[in-house]
C-alpha cells in the first residue's frame, strides 16, 4: 500500500457528522507532498479543501517562537535579558507561598524573568496538571478568569483586551512558582506577542507578518480571517453530539484587539508547511542556522521537568524546545487543542499536518491525529 493510501485509510473511518466533521491531512517528504481533504467544514456543510482555514490553537506557539527568534537576531531584545525593560509590568514579581494559596500570601521572586523563560515556558506562570485535578478553582485561576486574561484554558479573541491592558492585568497577579524553577503551559507564549511589540513597536501581528508569513509565503496565516467561507466550525464533544463551539462568522471573523502568542493563529496546511520547510533548511533566510537549532532542541533542565507537565508521562519521551515539544527521535512540533496536530521529522526530512476542528477532550491528540501520524511514518 502506497503512502496516498495509507494516510487515507487511515484518516477515513474518523470522518462523520459524530466523528471528525471534516479535515485535511498533508505528509510531505522531500519535495514530494500528499494531500488528503475529507468532509465538510460544518456538519452538513460545504466540503473541505485543501486551502481551507482551520483555528490552529497552540500551533500557534512554535510561529510565536520563530517571530520572536527574529526579533532577537534584529538585535531589539536580549535571549537573557530581564524583560522588565519592555515590560515594567513584569518587574518586582511576587510569588505565592502555595500555588493553591490565596494571592495575599507571596513571597518575593528570586529573580527577574528573561526572554527564554517566556520561550521555555519556565517563567513561573501557566497551566499544570494540579489545577484540573483540585475542587474549586485556584483563587489565582479565577482572577484570569475575572481578569478576561485567558490564559488557563482557551484563548478567547473576544474576551482578551489589548495589550498594554493585558499585561497589565496579568502583571497584578503573583507568580505560580519561581522564575526557572518549573515548567508551565502557555502562558509564555502569550506574553511574547506582548514582548515583541513593545520592542519593535510594532502590533504583534503586523511583526509576525513581516517577519515571517510573507518571506515564507504564508498568505492565509493570520489572527483573523475575512475569508469565512472557507474557516470550519470548530466543534466540542458531548455525549450526544458534537456541538458548535464557534462558528465561520464567529471569534476569528474580526481583527483582535489581542494578537494571542499561544493559540490565536488561523493558518492552512501548506502555509504550515511552508513554516516546516524553513526550519527543515536551517532558517532559509528567514532565521540563523543556530536559532533553528536552539528552537528545535530540548532546553529544559531535569529538575525543570520533575514537577511534571500536562499529564503523567508528559515528559517520558520529549522535552520542550522553545515553544514546542521536541522528541527523543529529534522529531519536533505541536498540537492544537481545538483539532490540529504538526510534526516534523529532520532525520526522515517528513512532515506531517493534520487539521480538523473537533476540540480535544484531554492533553494528548486524539486517535485520528495518532493514526495519520502512524500511516505517514511519524508516528
Amino acid at each position: 500500500m502506497g503512502l496516498g493510501e495509507r494516510v487515507r485509510a487511515a484518516a477515513e473511518p474518523h470522518v462523520g457528522d459524530e466523528r471528525v466533521p471534516g479535515l485535511v491531512a498533508l505528509v510531505a517528504r522531500g519535495d514530494d507532498v500528499y494531500v488528503e481533504a475529507l468532509g465538510t467544514l460544518a456538519i452538513g456543510g460545504a466540503p473541505v479543501r485543501r486551502d481551507s482555514l482551520f483555528r490552529i490553537a497552540s500551533t500557534t506557539k512554535p510561529i510565536t517562537a520563530a517571530v520572536t527568534l527574529a526579533v532577537i537576531e534584529e538585535g531589539l531584545i536580549g535571549l537573557d535579558e530581564p524583560v522588565d525593560r519592555l515590560l515594567p509590568e513584569l518587574g518586582g514579581r511576587r510569588v505565592l507561598k502555595r500555588m493553591d494559596g490565596p494571592l495575599d500570601e507571596t513571597v518575593p521572586a528570586a529573580r527577574a524573568i528573561t526572554t527564554r523563560d517566556l520561550l521555555t515556558f519556565t517563567l513561573g506562570f501557566g497551566m499544570v496538571l494540579e489545577m484540573f485535578e483540585s475542587g474549586p478553582p485556584w483563587p489565582v485561576v479565577a482572577a484570569t478568569e475575572e481578569l478576561d486574561l485567558c490564559t488557563i484554558g482557551p484563548g478567547n479573541p473576544y474576551r482578551q483586551p489589548d495589550p498594554d491592558t493585558w499585561i497589565a492585568r496579568f502583571g497584578s497577579l503573583p507568580l505560580l512558582a519561581q522564575p526557572g524553577e518549573r515548567w508551565m503551559y502557555n502562558t509564555g507564549a502569550t506574553v511574547l506577542g506582548v514582548l515583541i511589540a513593545r520592542a519593535t513597536g510594532e502590533p504583534f501581528a503586523d511583526v509576525a507578518r513581516t517577519r515571517l508569513f510573507e518571506p515564507l509565503g504564508m498568505r492565509d496565516t493570520a489572527f483573523w480571517t475575512g475569508d469565512t467561507d472557507r474557516l470550519a466550525t470548530a466543534y466540542g464533544a458531548r455525549p450526544e453530539a458534537l456541538v458548535a463551539w464557534d462558528e465561520p462568522d464567529g471569534m476569528w471573523s474580526r481583527r483582535p484587539a489581542f494578537a494571542d502568542g499561544a493559540s490565536g493563529l488561523v493558518s492552512t496546511a501548506d502555509d504550515l508547511l511552508a513554516f516546516s520547510r524553513m526550519l527543515l533548511a536551517l532558517g532559509a533566510g528567514v532565521l540563523s542556522e543556530a536559532s533553528v537549532r536552539a528552537m528545535c532542541a530540548d532546553q529544559l533542565t531535569d529538575g525543570q521537568k520533575s514537577f511534571g507537565g500536562l499529564g503523567r508521562g508528559f515528559f517520558a519521551h520529549k522535552g520542550w524546545g522553545y515553544c514546542q515539544g521536541v522528541w527523543d527521535s529529534g522529531a519536533f512540533g505541536w498540537d492544537g487543542g481545538f483539532g490540529t496536530s504538526w510534526r516534523v521529522d529532520p532525520a526522515r526530512d517528513l512532515t506531517v499536518i493534520v487539521l480538523t476542528q473537533r476540540m480535544f477532550e484531554s492533553s494528548e491528540p486524539p486517535r485520528v491525529h495518532r493514526d495519520i501520524q502512524a500511516a505517514a511514518g511519524g508516528g
